[in-house]
């Protein structure tokens, strides 16, 4: 009887203390925001699995076509994870006063030159050409921009579209235009039009004029500060669901390309699976994110300090982990 007793006695301190610990789950609502491209392209998987009721937390998905649209909302507190350009990362960190903080990076190079005109080889052929391009005050110019420096052009004119699917439509209805585009959309434009080629990758050249010591990225994930601090086990959890999401992106390009597809970011997943391979879709987290992006803004901050809103980015910002 007394060993009975002992042995309840020690269940019920045992329950006890497991209600002290503060185990409770964190159910709060995790919002993340993200663009109509390559980085949701790596997100499909998770957000897949989110619609099945197959994670642990409680994902909300919000994708937008335009870079400002997330910035936004961002800053108003309408979300709290972000996957936006790289240099707008670090513009929102000071424009927020140190308000957010940068947790992976989530897609390398996806820019690529797509034409008609078989004179263009590299950046040095668009000496006093016009490109046509989104992305004005993110990646997408900073990244040209630099590019065109480095190789001594000046008379190069950008003209601006609000999205890629502009940009496409002018490649479409003309071959001969020159344009910079991101995955998946070059290989949509080649689809459309058979004219058309890649004439070169951004990446390309721009391992070329670093010389090493940096590379082009295309996007990063940020989470707001005060969402990190209240709940950096959600924040942990993503960081591990969105690199399973990342992966799967990689090793299953067919089923990775149906949920593109089935997400409205490419109309048919025939194209997603072509595009796929050239996305560049990375999770890079802790001490290798932070030299991959420190590295490629320290590049931009050389190149025009306003690419990355003025000032680098305090050590704050990389979200190492522990």
């Amino acid at each position: 009887m007394k060993k009975l007793i002992s042995a309840v006695l020690a269940l019920i301190l045992a329950v006890a203390a497991c209600a002290c610990s503060g185990t409770k789950a964190d159910d709060t609502a995790v919002r993340i925001g993200s663009l109509k491209g390559p980085t949701t392209m790596g997100l499909v998987n998770l957000m897949k699995k989110a619609d099945n009721k197959e994670t642990t937390s409680n994902y909300e998905f919000t994708m937008e076509t335009q870079a400002d649209a997330i910035a936004a909302k961002i800053v108003s507190g309408d979300l709290d994870i972000a996957l936006v350009p790289a240099n707008l990362a670090s513009a929102l960190y000071k424009k927020t006063e140190g308000g957010i903080r940068v947790i992976n990076v989530n897609t390398l190079g996806v820019l690529y030159c797509v034409t008609g005109d078989e004179s263009i080889k590299s950046v040095k052929d668009l000496a006093g050409k016009e490109v046509v391009l989104t992305g004005q005050g993110t990646t997408p110019e900073y990244s040209l921009r630099y590019l065109l420096d480095k190789n001594g052009i000046a008379d190069c004119t950008l003209n601006f579209k609000s999205e890629a699917t502009e940009v496409a439509a002018v490649l479409a209805e003309d071959s001969t235009q020159i344009a910079v585009l991101p995955q998946p959309f070059a290989t949509v434009a080649q689809i459309q039009n058979d004219k058309l080629h890649t004439a070169f990758s951004l990446s390309d050249e721009w391992d070329a004029a670093a010389g090493g010591e940096s590379k082009l990225l295309t996007g990063v994930t940020i989470v707001r500060a005060d969402f990190l601090k209240d709940h950096e086990g959600l924040v942990k959890q993503f960081l591990k669901d969105h690199a399973e999401s990342a992966k799967a992106a990689v090793d299953d390009v067919e089923g990775t390309a149906a949920l593109v597809a089935e997400y409205g970011i490419i109309e048919k997943a025939p194209v997603a699976q072509k595009a796929l391979p050239y996305c560049n879709i990375v999770c890079l987290t802790g001490s290798e994110m932070k030299t991959a992006l420190s590295g490629y803004l320290q590049v931009l901050f050389d190149s025009d300090a306003k690419a990355v809103g003025g000032a680098l980015p305090a050590d704050d910002f990389y979200y190492i982990g522990g």
